[in-house]
């Protein structure tokens, strides 16, 4: 077994852990916290739909990237890496992570002018989430611009022998 096999499934089982334990957060954890956050802040309670669809839809996000990055391992396994199939998943990777930035940092925005935060705690989580997903999120850029590069240099080389 190559040393990619030997990642690439342990990655998949964690991937797929990983999805799973997302579906049920989205499922059930965030519409029963917020449902029991309008029952205990009656004040709060005009956030519950709004916030269980902003968190539904990120985390929506998330689950097309490993979505993606299932399917980006089995062009791995295949040796097919360097194919345009994989060019398709990796660009499901920057518009997803693009797309759920923008929404992150919409509603970060919102909340840090209308919010009102008796802890700093909060809107310095939040600033790092917006960081960590803008770093990712360029990282996938620059990845996508290597994955074409050694494509293209792949051609070259089949070509050439």
């Amino acid at each position: 077994m190559s040393i990619d096999k030997r990642a690439v499934i342990p990655l998949k089982a964690f991937l797929l852990g990983l999805f799973a334990i997302l579906v049920i957060f989205q499922t059930l954890s965030i519409p029963g916290g917020l449902a029991h956050m309008a029952e205990v802040s009656p004040e709060d309670a005009h956030l519950r739909w709004p916030l269980t669809a902003l968190g539904v839809f990120l985390i929506l996000c998330i689950e097309i990237v490993i979505v993606s990055t299932w399917r980006l391992l089995t062009l791995v396994e295949r040796d097919r890496i360097f194919s345009p199939a994989a060019f398709l998943w990796v660009d499901a990777i920057v518009w997803s992570i693009a797309i759920g930035w923008a929404v992150m940092v919409a509603a970060l925005g919102y909340f840090a002018v209308v919010g009102e935060w008796d802890d700093p705690g909060m809107p310095f989580l939040l600033l790092l989430l917006a960081v960590g997903v803008t770093t990712v999120g360029l990282l996938m850029v620059v990845m996508r611009a290597l994955l074409r590069q050694a494509a293209a240099l792949r051609t070259e080389m089949e070509a050439v022998i």
